[in-house]
């Protein structure tokens, strides 16, 4: 199943059936294009940039102080921008009656998911601002991407999870029991695309992230009928609302295990306008067993990540998420061991991260065997652990 770095085509299908908007798949799905994606030879490059920066040190004299300056400057581009004016999204704007998601190609991707999927969305939500706080840069922005099952012409289901930081910020407006505004966008730069993705802590802006990536800040132009801005060249946006005491059952989806997530009550996501480019571009993708395209951003944000987790963890040499396990299902780590139960240790640290609490498998080996290779990391594991007692 492994395949290095294959992947099939990316596909433009521009004859629809029901609809003149063409459709974009599997624009991630092959080891080239996602670096192409993120502007890079290779996500190397990227977790390089993120280790420069976890490694900078103040200047400690004048000298230190004009080499930082080209650094300093280059950083001081990374912040998203508000821009004013005409924006691409906000060619065309559809409101009141207007407002129709099946003009949209909408996939329904698996013969027993529940209805038509919007599988490639990034969420903009964003936290209540706090009693007494008067700046909006109070509140912190949050961009994911989380399915979106389409129920109607207007609306939606919204399928966070309860550990997702969107979700967190719903749970702000849910207790303080006020409507919370969102931002849909689909077909951003891919940069953003992916970045939606990114395992970023709580609060660190995913549009910062983005920027740091391009070199360069996401531009955002102010949506026309909600207090949140979305990407100014996105090819469409869907701006609306969640009321935190109304749920619709959604589901089952055809997921990325290869199996289907069972059905479940998910906030409704009310649309209150569409905007998007004269000619638009529907940006889609589909889940399942792997390897699909969604492994090659898996993959990515393995290398790029690993900077982060070896500055948590010094003793961290290099991880391997494989296909076969569905990424955050097996995890393979190479480490310094220094101390009886330091793997133990280790792995305690990986079931408290993100997704990887959802991981089946935790595998550590000896820094000097390659966690890419299955073959030499199975070896090592089978020859040297007492499978009843889990000791080496």
């Amino acid at each position: 199943m492994h395949i290095p770095g294959g992947g099939g085509k990316a596909i433009l299908f521009e004859n629809i059936d029901g609809s003149d908007i063409p459709v974009l798949i599997n624009a991630f799905g092959s080891k080239r294009r996602m670096a192409m994606a993120l502007g890079v030879e290779d996500a190397e490059e990227i977790a390089g940039d993120i280790q420069e920066l976890i490694e900078i040190k103040p200047p400690a004299n004048l000298l230190e102080k004009i080499k930082f300056l080209p650094k300093l400057f280059e950083i001081s581009h990374y912040p998203p921008k508000i821009i004013t004016g005409s924006a691409p999204c906000q060619e065309v704007v559809l409101t009141g009656d207007d407002i129709d998601l099946f003009k949209f190609p909408i996939l329904k991707c698996w013969p027993l998911d529940g209805g038509r999927f919007i599988t490639l969305p990034v969420v903009f939500t964003k936290s209540l601002k706090a009693c007494g706080e008067q700046s909006e840069s109070n509140r912190k922005r949050n961009v994911g991407m989380y399915r979106m099952q389409v129920y109607d012409k207007k609306t939606t289901g919204m399928h966070w999870h309860i550990h997702k930081d969107g979700a967190a910020h719903y749970d702000e407006y849910r207790k303080a029991g006020k409507r919370m505004e969102i931002a849909v966008a689909i077909g951003t730069d891919p940069v953003v695309t992916y970045s939606a993705t990114a395992p970023l802590p709580y609060g660190v802006d995913e549009l910062l992230f983005a920027g740091m990536i391009r070199k360069k800040g996401v531009e955002l132009v102010k949506c026309k009928t909600i207090d949140m801005e979305a990407p100014a060249t996105a090819e469409i946006v869907l701006e609306g609302y969640v009321e935190t005491d109304e749920f619709r059952e959604e589901g089952p989806f055809g997921d990325h295990t290869g199996y289907y997530s069972l059905k479940g009550d998910y906030p409704v996501f009310h649309i209150t306008a569409i905007t998007h480019r004269k000619n638009p571009i529907y940006f889609t993708t589909i889940v399942g067993k792997p390897p699909m395209e969604d492994c090659y951003m898996g993959k990515a944000t393995e290398r790029i990540f690993l900077p982060m987790l070896k500055a948590l963890n010094p003793e961290i040499v290099d991880i391997d998420l494989p296909w076969e396990g569905v990424f955050h299902n097996c995890v393979i780590v190479s480490m310094r061991k220094r101390y009886p139960m330091h793997a133990k240790k280790l792995m305690d640290f990986f079931w408290g991260s993100g997704q990887m609490s959802f991981s089946k498998m935790i595998l550590l080996v000896d820094e000097e065997i390659n966690v890419h290779d299955y073959r030499e990391a199975a070896l090592n594991l089978l020859n040297n652990v007492d499978i009843e007692s889990g000791v080496r």
